[in-house]
């Protein structure tokens, strides 16, 4: 699979602008603010319906336009794939597949499989633990869309539990019939995700580990670790135990919406002690592992989008990415980079063919 053509209409800095494509490596170079970036973003927002960078929909159109586009034509499984994603001010956004509308964008996840390596993946590390979940959730909702909607449906009803709390609180009041439906439907969906994200990580940690320790030639070791309330015990006990600890919160405060993913060196928190250069082989072994781990589930290479990246590395680590390029481990490469010697003598020993495009 990969992508041929992407236009963007009114896409942030973006007017009008098409680009042809190689089918294996294609490099974005140019100073800063010129929109390297944003093209591998407008690529993103194909395959998931929203872009990578900035989740409010409507700062993704250009400044003083009403409006923005983007079109993809994808070659996959030997036949053409049109998507089409657009938003107006004011209105819904709108994504289409071959002139077809989403009824939910949930639909369309996992039909463009992708995975982006960036600087803002630093997020992953110094962030909370709902960034941390949202990867979980990315790379299995990629590959089973039921998990996806059971999913949704478990944080639909979180929300609604919460007001039901809030409720009790502003009026005085408790009803432990209507909040144990509520308590009912969380034991049901609750075990199922987290049995999947157990299994997922089960089977990450492994191909996480090989990676790492190909990039940093075994120098380090390190550690995922997934948290979740529902290791300490059945989830309706736990719902019925902190009852009193949610009424004064106004939330529920356990559940698999409070999982987390503990990244460690040596069992500690990467987070304080790993250095900058052991936290970026981190974070480059986790996406990488993401990508195998999506191609050997699904049979399909995964786009690989490489932000600024070549800029952050240095070049051992550069090296051990030219290899697996080499090895014909990826299918469609993106690359963006502020000095075009420098990606076209990278991109040069991977005996590929490419593309550079100058903006």
């Amino acid at each position: 699979m990969f992508l041929e053509s992407i236009s963007l209409f009114n896409y942030k800095n973006f007017s009008d602008a098409r680009f042809e494509l190689d089918a294996k490596i294609n490099c974005f170079v140019g100073k800063n603010g010129v929109g390297k970036t944003n093209v591998l973003d407008a690529i993103y927002h194909l395959a998931y319906g929203k872009s990578y960078f900035n989740p409010l929909s409507v700062q993704n159109i250009k400044h003083g336009e009403d409006f923005f586009v983007i079109e993809g034509v994808f070659e996959k499984n030997k036949r053409t794939e049109t998507i089409n994603c657009s938003l107006k001010k004011g209105q819904k956004k709108i994504l289409k597949r071959n002139g077809k509308l989403y009824e939910k964008f949930s639909e369309h996840v996992g039909q463009i499989p992708l995975v982006i390596i960036s600087p803002a993946d630093a997020d992953l590390i110094t962030e909370g633990s709902e960034t941390r979940r949202k990867f979980m959730d990315s790379v299995i909702s990629q590959l089973d869309s039921n998990y996806l909607h059971q999913l949704i449906q478990y944080q639909k009803t979180v929300s609604q539990r919460n007001a039901l709390l809030k409720y009790f609180a502003l009026n005085r009041t408790f009803d432990g019939t209507t909040l144990s439906i509520y308590n009912a439907q969380l034991a049901e969906l609750g075990p199922q995700l987290f049995e999947k994200r157990a299994q997922f990580i089960a089977e990450f940690i492994p191909i996480f580990n090989q990676h790492h320790q190909a990039i940093t030639n075994s120098a380090e070791a390190v550690q995922l670790v997934y948290e979740s309330h529902l290791n300490e015990g059945n989830f309706l006990d736990l719902l019925q135990e902190k009852l009193a600890v949610d009424r004064v919160l106004q939330y529920t405060s356990v559940g698999i919406h409070k999982d987390d993913l503990a990244f460690q060196i040596d069992h500690y928190p990467i987070k304080k002690f790993g250095s900058q250069g052991q936290q970026k082989s981190f974070l480059i072994a986790l996406k990488l592992a993401q990508f195998e781990f999506i191609k050997k589930q699904s049979g399909v290479k995964p786009i690989l989008l490489f932000d600024d990246v070549f800029d952050k590395l240095d070049e051992i680590r550069v090296g051990k990415i030219i290899d697996m390029v080499n090895n014909d481990n990826f299918g469609q490469l993106f690359i963006s980079d502020t000095h075009p010697e420098r990606t076209e003598q990278v991109v040069k020993q991977t005996n590929q063919s490419y593309k550079i495009v100058h903006l």
